[in-house]
């Protein structure tokens, strides 16, 4: 052995210590980008989080055990544009944890701004949203006093905050807009939403627990403090449940709670997480969809007079297909079979599927799990969900973020892992998806435990990235390396009459044979808020042959000779006013 060494050629001893050390580079760098040999590859996301500057660390309760159910929830993410420049930014709430911290110390909401080339930078402090410690929850994005700049609402266990936009920096003015609660509530999902078509966004809170920290049972006190016969967190089951909110917008910057007055407190006994506006039955009027964790959804029905009623039960949207209450968590809509009718979709516990609820088109819906390809995944936890057109070939797919409420299940090995990976779908475009994570690439196979989720086109070129919050963690910043020649449409809505945000704007785009729909929207996913320019993949169409809005006002308008590939600005009262639509009928109304 020793001789053949020494008669080795120097050329050939330089070559093999060459390709030692390029060898495991070589595979490191193959790991993490699409193999050329794949061509039909259509999604590759990687997390370039660290890269582009999301380095903030959430804190959210104990790291091996969780002894409350307070510190398992989370917190969610918004992109917006907050100072203006055409470009979004991302908020991503923070938690604390049971021993908090010095004063002045604590974690902090973050705020990064879009830098325009790939990278953020953390304004925080400079745009006045530092400090605000505690058990930060969700948040939602709307100009709520229509001056062109978009405000926060961010709930808590605790008091509520509402900061106001001043052009770019922010003032806190929840107490003084009466929308900060009793300090005694439990915030979870929230939406702007302009519930009677005044032109002025009101604002509706879930509420999920009546909990109180200094009464609370410990893991394995009661029944229901233990899962598969191991103590953990106690909850929600056996805890009180919490009443919904609903405040109107009066118009000179203050709310009122009408939540009596609309019926919306009717709905007693739910513990209320994530909310999603949608007018499901089309009549112009926005309904509220809310998932609740271990009771039967709310279906919030419009009836046109300031007062709503809870439908879900009637419409079937409350139950799964075996008239089983879920643990439902997140939620997001989509026509997702392109017939017209959005749909709803919403993330529920392990152990269980999440469900697709098809809109049948007359006030009702069927759980469509199964069918369209959605029931495989039972050992998952789902939380922030969010349709998106990933590969803009016109069919909305479908993201999910996993993560465990329990530690344990690692540690006594109970089925489940405390991280996960998230779930891609991809839409075959025939009332099925076809479950593409494995070959999704690492943003998508890596394991967190992921909570909420928004989604937005970052950098103005019509490809959808992820934003998501991680518990304990820094957040995770999906994007799909994989680029396709299919094209794109991005409407930004501003209304005059409607709410200057045209959140509710129904916008249906014709496309040969096709007939895309959806609308402008404040919250959903799990307690977040995405990106609200709609979003439209034209696949290989290098023109649209039709645009509408339906406005929150009631006007429709037609806008003609919108270029593809681009991203249009679109007002209220700019396009050519079409006629009103005959009624509907065979609604539930």
């Amino acid at each position: 052995m020793s001789s053949a060494r020494q008669r080795r050629p120097y050329w050939l001893s330089l070559f093999l210590l060459v390709a030692l050390l390029w060898l495991p580079a070589a595979l490191a760098e193959n790991a993490q980008t699409p193999s050329a040999s794949q061509p039909s590859r259509i999604a590759w996301f990687t997390d370039g989080a660290e890269k582009a500057g999301l380095t903030m660390q959430e804190v959210f309760g104990g790291l091996q055990t969780k002894q409350y159910i307070i510190e398992t929830t989370g917190t969610g993410v918004a992109i917006f544009d907050y100072d203006n420049d055409g470009w979004p930014d991302i908020f991503l709430v923070n938690g604390t944890t049971l021993e908090g911290s010095p004063a002045g110390k604590g974690p902090t909401n973050h705020l990064y701004r879009n830098n325009h080339d790939g990278t953020f930078t953390d304004v925080t402090m400079q745009a006045g949203l530092a400090g605000a410690p505690g058990w930060g929850q969700g948040v939602c994005v709307g100009d709520y006093d229509n001056t062109g700049w978009e405000d926060l609402y961010v709930t808590y266990y605790g008091k509520n905050r509402l900061y106001h936009n001043n052009h770019g920096t922010f003032t806190e003015v929840a107490e003084k807009a009466g929308v900060a609660g009793t300090g005694k509530a439990w915030g979870s999902g929230c939406a702007f939403v302009d519930y009677d078509r005044d032109g002025k966004l009101d604002l509706m809170v879930a509420n999920y627990v009546d909990f109180d920290l200094a009464t609370a049972p410990k893991p394995g006190e009661r029944p229901t403090c233990l899962w598969k016969g191991v103590p953990v967190m106690c909850g929600p089951r056996g805890l009180k449940a919490a009443k919904n909110i609903l405040y109107h917008n009066r118009g000179d910057g203050t709310f009122e709670d009408v939540s009596a007055k609309s019926h919306i407190d009717q709905s007693a006994g739910y513990y209320s997480l994530s909310i999603t506006t949608v007018d499901y039955d089309n009549d112009g009027w926005p309904d509220i969809y809310v998932a609740c964790d271990s009771t039967p959804s709310i279906l919030y029905r419009n009836n046109h007079d300031g007062t709503f009623t809870d439908v879900a039960v009637v419409a079937g949207a409350a139950f799964n297909e075996d008239g089983r209450a879920q643990a439902g968590m997140g939620s997001t809509v989509a026509d997702y079979d392109g017939d017209g009718n959005l749909d709803i979709f919403k993330t529920n516990f392990s152990d269980d599927t999440s469900t697709l609820y098809h809109n049948n088109g007359d006030g009702t819906f069927s759980d469509a799990t199964f069918p369209a390809g959605l029931g495989l995944h039972t050992q998952y936890l789902g939380w922030g969900a969010m349709f998106l057109d990933f590969d803009n070939d016109t069919w909305p797919d479908l993201l999910l973020v996993n993560g465990h409420v329990y530690p344990e299940v690692d540690k006594y090995k109970l089925g489940s892992n405390y991280e996960e990976p998230r779930i891609l779908y991809h839409n075959n475009g025939n009332g099925t998806f076809t479950d593409i994570s494995e070959n999704a690439g690492p943003g998508i196979t890596a394991r967190w435990s992921g909570r909420g989720l928004a989604i937005g086109d970052l950098w103005n070129n019509g490809q959808l990235a992820a934003v998501i919050s991680n518990m304990n963690a820094r957040p995770s910043l999906l994007v799909n390396q994989v680029h396709n020649k299919n094209h794109w449409l991005e409407i930004k809505s501003v209304g005059t009459s409607s709410n200057r945000d045209g959140i509710g704007a129904r916008i249906t785009v014709k496309l040969g044979k096709r007939t895309l729909v959806e609308e402008v929207r404040s919250g959903s996913s799990y307690d977040s808020n995405s990106d609200m320019r709609v979003h439209f993949g034209l696949g290989t169409a290098a023109k649209i042959d039709d645009l509408q809005i339906r406005w929150p006002s009631g006007l429709t308008e037609r806008f003609a000779n919108l270029s593809v590939d681009s991203i249009h600005t679109l007002h209220e009262g700019s396009g050519v006013k079409q006629p009103d639509p005959p009624p509907r009928s065979g609604t539930s109304k």
